[in-house]
């Protein structure tokens, strides 16, 4: 395809909060649109008064600002098939719907809603394919006239036509569907206002939309839009039916479709837990995609080089929550020192840290960060990580305590004390001998030595490197967490 010929579009509605699911596509849109140099449009679908919110909206736009998503044309940006809200835009759909129906390729249908439930009923036990049958395709003015008069409102319904529909989707290959599979359907509710089926194709045709990249969930619809594309290309309002592409479920527990109900499709959720952008992005370009057999870690450019829908898989993909936490705490070992020190700050500041704001020690951070970042998998780790540095004293986890606190913990507490007192506390190796020779005294082993004196000290059997830990501390507050331990040990 021609270098920049490429259009594809994101379209969210926005209802609550945003989920993995729609980053996805989001992310497989934009990456196609970066890789062939083309136009990434960002489009709001809120036409539905009760769902949407100016919160939600909100909350999109900072969404993707957030995972450094760009958009070349919509909210904020504008372009020239401005505006890009739907709710904005209602001229516009009544116009086209205006002309699909004075050229016949719509038509008003007067059923009621009972009387469409009971020919339903009919066809299934029939085991006839039981969508709309067409009774209303030719109305004559004096049937019009006589529902008129009876108070019935009508809707407005696309005319289908009467031949299989065939189309090469860029994901799944080439796909059939027969007519009585895809039934007339509704375009304008019967007060006038524009359905999803009409505003959604109209807008893809009206910004010249190259490529359909979206959910496997939306392809029973895609007979119907590529019908409405080439009415829309008879009426002059569009110039080409897009390509399709149809992007493998995300599945959850249970083999599952992951809902916005899960608790681990909320983006919010991994923006609170401090995942990095580029942490995330790699997980979930990885369903559904891959970069190579043996490389799962790479930057947003790296996959931008190398994204191509047609490589995309057609089978489910699994949300994997271990793995994603695995592939972001890559990414944060990847990080600039520094840069690592700044992520970290949200975590090392009310409401998230457990210390008083005058006990935090930027240069105690500062020494402590470098050990902290080869062992996080989210930024919000570190404030568990770095406690005890900055409380006054340990924020013991009681079964750690327990599990640390065995055998004779009071006479190797003692025994380390010593030795630690004695040791160079400008050589972390001086500290690790000075436990070693204590345990060695006990007959314990390093590992089994060190724990109760981690747990003393941090509060917690597992954490950063004990002995670069005890260094940055010191030495008079390490002692005296040690006597404050085996005070509670002899209580």
């Amino acid at each position: 395809m021609a270098n920049g010929s490429v259009r594809v579009r994101f379209c969210p509605s926005p209802t609550g909060n945003p989920h993995v699911g729609l980053v996805r596509t989001a992310l497989f849109n934009w990456a196609f649109a970066r890789h062939h140099g083309g136009t990434f449009v960002f489009r709001i679908e809120d036409t539905d008064a009760a769902r949407d919110s100016e919160e939600s909206y909100e909350q999109l736009l900072d969404s993707l600002k957030w995972l450094g998503f760009t958009w070349d044309e919509g909210p904020e940006v504008g372009g020239p098939h401005a505006p890009y809200r739907q709710s904005q835009r209602m001229d516009l759909y009544a116009d086209v719907a205006a002309k699909l129906i004075d050229g016949g390729y719509a038509y008003h249908c007067y059923c009621t809603a009972e009387e469409l439930d009971e020919r339903r009923e009919i066809a299934r036990r029939e085991g006839r394919p039981s969508g709309y049958d067409g009774m209303c395709r030719v109305v004559t003015p004096e049937q019009k006239a006589a529902y008129e008069a009876e108070g019935r409102t009508s809707i407005v319904r696309f005319r289908m036509p009467d031949e299989p529909i065939t189309f090469t989707d860029l994901v799944r290959g080439e796909l059939t569907f027969t007519p009585e599979n895809v039934p007339d359907y509704g375009i304008l509710r019967a007060n006038g206002a524009p359905l999803y089926t009409l505003v959604n194709p109209v807008d893809d045709a009206l910004m010249e939309i190259t490529h359909v990249l979206r959910g496997e969930d939306l392809l029973s619809s895609t007979p119907r839009q590529i019908a409405l594309y080439k009415a829309l290309i008879e009426l002059g309002v569009a110039k080409e039916v897009p390509q399709f592409g149809h992007l493998p479920y995300v599945m959850g527990e249970g083999n599952k479709k992951l809902s916005k109900r899960d608790p681990q499709a909320s983006l919010n959720l991994y923006r609170e837990r401090g995942f990095l952008p580029a942490g995330l992005l790699n997980y979930l370009s990885l369903l559904g995609w891959s970069f190579s057999k043996d490389q799962d870690i790479f930057s947003i450019d790296e996959m931008v080089a190398k994204f191509d829908i047609t490589d995309v898989n057609a089978n489910p993909a699994r949300f994997d929550l271990k793995k994603c936490e695995s592939i972001n705490g890559d990414h944060i070992r990847m990080l600039d020192p520094k840069d690592f020190a700044d992520a970290c700050a949200p975590w090392l500041q009310a409401p998230h840290a457990p210390w008083a704001p005058e006990d935090f020690d930027p240069a105690a951070w500062e020494a402590i960060a470098p050990h902290a970042q080869t062992r996080v998998t989210v930024l919000s780790d570190i404030t568990d990580n770095v406690d005890f540095l900055f409380l006054k004293e340990p924020a013991f986890d009681q079964a750690s305590w327990d599990k640390a606190m065995k055998g004779e913990p009071a006479a190797l507490l003692t025994t380390a004390r010593a030795h630690l007192e004695a040791a160079d506390w400008s050589d972390p190796e001086s500290l690790k001998q000075a436990v070693l020779t204590a345990g060695e005294a006990h007959g314990l082993k390093l590992g089994k030595a060190q724990a109760p004196v981690r747990v003393a000290v941090t509060g917690r059997t597992i954490g950063l490197p004990l002995f670069e830990s005890l260094e940055i501390l010191g030495q008079e507050r390490t002692l005296a967490r040690i006597d404050a331990a085996l005070a509670k040990l002899a209580a």
